[in-house]
């Protein structure tokens, strides 16, 4: 069995509009958001045996505080550009391309690839998730490379505002 988490990342800031969209940090709401996601997932006793994450700012900072939280080593967070405003497709070559040894996969990124891909994966449609939205799935497969549309069974949807 393996387990899937698609984290997109926590809201970001348009404070500096002459930063590129990569370089973008998170906004305050962000900052709040991220932590009380993060514990979240620990009192689900949810702990990825891999994390990887776009290198861009707001997603990266969003893997590291979550990383942190449910302790997983920082440095060992994997980042991995093609995660970038992936699509769907480029999103599900990277999952299929990990390491069989993993059970566990979380991956954080960007929309609107992370909602498409949750929706193929699952068979059910997912309007938006939000920032800082988590949708886990479990696939009854042996390997990453299995992992195929409509295979994914939803274990949770959550974001900040529907965990109170």
């Amino acid at each position: 069995m393996k387990t899937l988490y698609i984290n997109r990342h926590a809201k970001s800031s348009w404070a500096n509009m002459g930063m590129t969209d990569f370089d973008r940090p998170l906004n305050t709401r962000g900052e709040n958001d991220v932590p009380k996601m993060g514990l979240h997932l620990q009192q689900k006793g949810i702990f990825p045996d891999l994390i990887v994450s776009s290198p861009a700012n707001r997603a990266i900072t969003t893997a590291h505080i979550i990383a942190g939280l449910l302790g997983y080593n920082t440095e060992n967070i994997t980042e991995d550009r093609k995660l970038y405003h992936a699509s769907e497709v480029d999103i599900l070559d990277i999952i299929k391309q990990q390491d069989d040894k993993v059970d566990s996969l979380m991956i954080f990124g960007h929309n609107p690839g992370f909602t498409n891909l949750a929706s193929i994966l699952s068979g059910r449609w997912f309007d938006n998730i939000p920032t800082c939205g988590i949708v886990a799935l479990k696939f009854e497969v042996t390997n990453w490379s299995e992992v195929a549309a409509e295979s994914g069974e939803i274990l949770f949807f959550d974001y900040p505002k529907n965990i109170g």
